[in-house]
């Protein structure tokens, strides 16, 4: 227990909670990628009549938001909550320990040098703003929903394609989650890096290699997210 109350262990733990993070957002952003693709196949808003997961008319969207309605996936939610949580609260304990450890404000100007990044120095406020959106993502969608499917609580939207027109019809809704895939950006091109390192991949050569990776990794989700809050704000508005 001592090896978790350390330095090492929390930085340790912040890394692996962030890392399942990382591939749930990866999972997530090709979820919702599938509505831009069902844009250029003509299958944007096709949902079959009947209430079956896997149905043939189903739009690729569709059929992924029937994956994300599988048992597993219920029982992986509660496991997302408690992971994001856990790299909240020691996301808050590391910063505080590395306020502490910077002493006077002479060390802290001399070890400002050593600092990565912009992301690296504003993790906390990148992390506030991230959290803020998730909420807002979160009524706007899971409660709309997993919430209604796993509880029984509020009204199920059985067509994501209409709910997506719902969400992003507004041009500033939209912006709104721009701003949120920005600092989720930043977030990621350290944490990536960071969270390989944390666990023992060091070495120069590697986190060359690393921060490149993880650059790429937060574009690809970045850039996907993006897509489909535009993607949909055009159909809402009838622009394509």
């Amino acid at each position: 227990m001592s090896f978790f109350k350390s330095s090492i262990g929390k930085k340790f733990i912040q890394a692996v909670s962030g890392a399942f993070l990382t591939l749930f957002l990866l999972l997530h952003a090709t979820i919702n990628f599938f509505s831009v693709i069902d844009t250029f196949t003509g299958k944007y808003g096709v949902v079959a009549d009947d209430a079956e997961l896997f149905s043939k008319g189903d739009g690729l969207f569709k059929l992924g938001c029937d994956f994300m309605s599988l048992p597993i996936i219920d029982i992986m939610v509660p496991l997302l909550a408690l992971g994001l949580v856990v790299h909240i609260v020691y996301g808050c304990l590391l910063t505080v320990q590395n306020i502490k450890a910077r002493g006077a404000v002479k060390y802290a100007v001399r070890n400002k040098a050593r600092t990565d990044s912009w992301s690296a120095r504003n993790m906390v406020v990148l992390g506030l703003v991230i959290l803020g959106c998730i909420f807002i993502h979160l009524t706007d969608f899971w409660a709309k929903m997993q919430l209604p499917e796993m509880f029984g609580v509020g009204q199920f939207e059985n067509n994501p394609y209409l709910l997506l027109n719902k969400v992003f019809g507004q041009w500033w809704v939209v912006l709104e989650h721009l701003i949120w895939f920005a600092a989720v950006w930043f977030h990621l091109t350290h944490g990536f890096w960071s969270m390989f390192q944390s666990v023992g991949w060091s070495n120069d050569k590697w986190m060359i290699r690393l921060k490149v990776i993880g650059v790429v990794v937060a574009s690809l989700i970045c850039l996907a997210f993006t897509a489909v809050a535009i993607n949909a704000f055009l159909h809402a508005n009838a622009l394509i």
